[in-house]
Parts: C-alpha cells; structure tokens; sequence
C-alpha cells in the first residue's frame, strides 16, 4: 500500500476546503503519513481565528478563501457542510480546469449538484469516510462522477486506503453507505456503552467493563473481516448448547435488537437522502 499510495500522490498539491471534523481528520492523517507535505498543502475554514490556531497546529496554510485555495490545486478537497457545498462549488468554479480533481465528502451531495455548478467538464468523485479513519481504521465507499475516470477512482481511493479501508460502488449505493458505514460508529459506541454499564452491573469496575466490551467488539470485527465466514456461522460457533450465550441471544431477540438495527440504518438513509437539500 505504501508505495503505490505515496508515487500517487506525493508532489500533488492538494486544498482542503472545510478542515472541519471529517476534513481535518483525513487532512492529518495523510500528513502524518507523509503522503502531503505542508508546502503543497492548503485548506479553509470558516473564521479567521480558528484558521490560525490550525495553521499553527498542522504547519500548513489555512485561509478563510475558497477560490484562493482551489486555485492552482490539483486535488480540491470539498469538507464543508452538505448545505453549503453548492455556494462553495460556485465560489470556486471559475478557478477551476478540466485537470484538477474535486474529491467532495459531504454527506448526501450527488456527483451531478456539484458538476451542474461548474463551467468545464471538471472530474468529481464522491467519498463516504467515517470518523475511525483518525485511527487508521477508517471504512471509506467511493463513487465517480460523470466526468472522472477511472484512474480519478484510484487516485481516491489511494488517498482513504491510508486511513483503513476503500470500497468503490455506484452512487445509487452512497446514502446506504451513509447510513450504514458512516454513521455506524455511533451505533457501536451505545451498543459498547450499553455492554460495558452490563458489566458494571453484574460487578465489575467500568473501566475493566469497558476495556472488555471493546477489545470483544474489535476482536469479533476482525474476525468477521479476515475468515470472510458468514457472521451468522461465527455466532453459532461461540454458542454452545445449553450454555451462557444462548440464554443471552434468546434476550436479545426477545428485545428485538436485530430489527431495531435495521430500523435505525433504514431511518438514517431516508435522512441521507433529505440532507443536502434540507
């Protein structure tokens, strides 16, 4: 991975437009890597003083200036909010050529709202990261747009592969991603807080309850990832008969985790789909 990611993008001069939470996250990650250096890498946010203390935090040029940024750019990064994403897109348009690449990771935007705001056949691809890629265990669904070609895919996907791992899929897919993949660490972390507040009252102290509950998420995630078997083939080898767990599951049936699950992703695509223009 290292290789082929740093002769891809190593000497790219990328802007961060939005080095937000999502924006930020990536924005250091490839830093820390070094696959940008902060010579050729600049970003925006909002408010002149948060740029300054980020400036001064990752040593790299951070503006309030969107077209300044995107100007020159071959990598434009587009980080800001999904509302904002089209006044930005028509901040920066007339900056913009056919040779650069806009990378957006605004939730819910499609390819063609961001296309229809720009004056020349510029190439936009679409990620979906979440907010593990801060560990390197991140889950990021890529997909073009009308004007990208394959080797913009790669390129993108080169640059979310430092941060755990790329799946590309046709857009129709992304507001399922969203809600699966991006929002699903949300999901696990009261799922793991409910676990750990389980240990705590059945005896144990909530740091060793907590400790417990995540290393078994981790461990069940890696397991799942690496075999490739089949998640329910996993459960059924963990449940004896007659024994701890069966009892737990007839519990957690009876509590109806699994459709509530499927209910909760379900809900947070229908609201993916609204975003952008909500």
């Amino acid at each position: 991975m290292g290789g082929r990611v740093g002769s891809e993008l190593i000497g790219k001069r990328v802007a961060f437009l939005g080095a937000g939470k999502m924006g930020g996250i990536i924005l250091q990650a490839l830093l820390k890597h070094g696959l940008l250096t902060s010579k050729s890498t600049c970003a925006t946010v909002a408010h002149e003083e948060r740029a300054k203390s980020l400036a001064a935090k990752l040593k790299v040029k951070v503006g309030t200036n969107n077209a300044d940024a995107a100007k020159g750019a071959d990598i434009i990064v587009i980080a800001v909010k999904p509302q904002v994403v089209e006044e930005v897109v028509r901040e920066i348009a007339h900056n913009l050529t056919p040779k650069q690449l806009i990378v957006s990771v605004a939730a819910s935007v499609p390819t063609a709202m961001i296309e229809k705001n720009l004056p020349t056949r510029v190439p936009v691809v679409r990620a979906m990261p979440n907010t593990p890629c801060l560990m390197g265990a991140g889950m990021t669904a890529i997909c073009k747009g009308k004007y990208a070609s394959q080797g913009h895919v790669a390129l993108t996907c080169h640059m979310f592969d430092v941060v755990g791992r790329t799946v590309v899929v046709d857009e129709k897919h992304m507001d399922a991603v969203t809600a699966l993949s991006a929002s699903g660490p949300a999901y696990i972390y009261i799922i793991l807080e409910s676990l750990a507040e389980a240990g705590v009252k059945v005896g144990l102290p909530r740091d060793i309850a907590t400790l417990l509950a995540a290393q078994t998420a981790l461990g069940a995630a890696k397991v799942v990832l690496e075999t490739g078997d089949h998640p329910a083939l996993l459960k059924d080898a963990v449940t004896t008969p007659a024994g701890c767990t069966i009892d737990a599951i007839m519990e957690l049936e009876e509590g109806k985790l699994r459709v509530t699950l499927i209910k909760a992703v379900v809900k947070a695509a229908q609201r993916a789909k609204e975003l952008a223009f909500g």
